[in-house]
């Protein structure tokens, strides 16, 4: 119930021994992870040896900037002028 008032969670009383399972569960799944040995294990960066094909950037579309801002009400070097929001 604590850890659920932590993370400002409301929970029926009626299913917090649910949640408790499966808590216990997670926790004991990660100290399972923690017992397996990693030394020499190359950190993984996606399941299958593939490589992107990649293209050329090609420009295929021209610089509009100065018609678009046009209608902004206000713009000063190419940047939009907008009220400050946080202080």
């Amino acid at each position: 119930m604590r850890v659920a008032r932590l993370a400002r969670l409301k929970i029926a009383d009626g299913e917090i021994a649910n949640y408790q399972a499966g808590l216990a569960e997670i926790l004991t799944l990660v100290a399972q992870m923690d017992d397996c040995d990693t030394d020499g294990v190359a950190p993984l960066a996606h399941p299958q040896d593939i490589a992107l094909r990649l293209r050329d950037d090609q420009v295929t579309e021209t610089n509009e900037r100065e018609r678009l801002q046009s209608s902004a009400p206000q713009v000063e070097d190419g940047l939009y002028l907008v009220p400050r929001v946080v202080e």
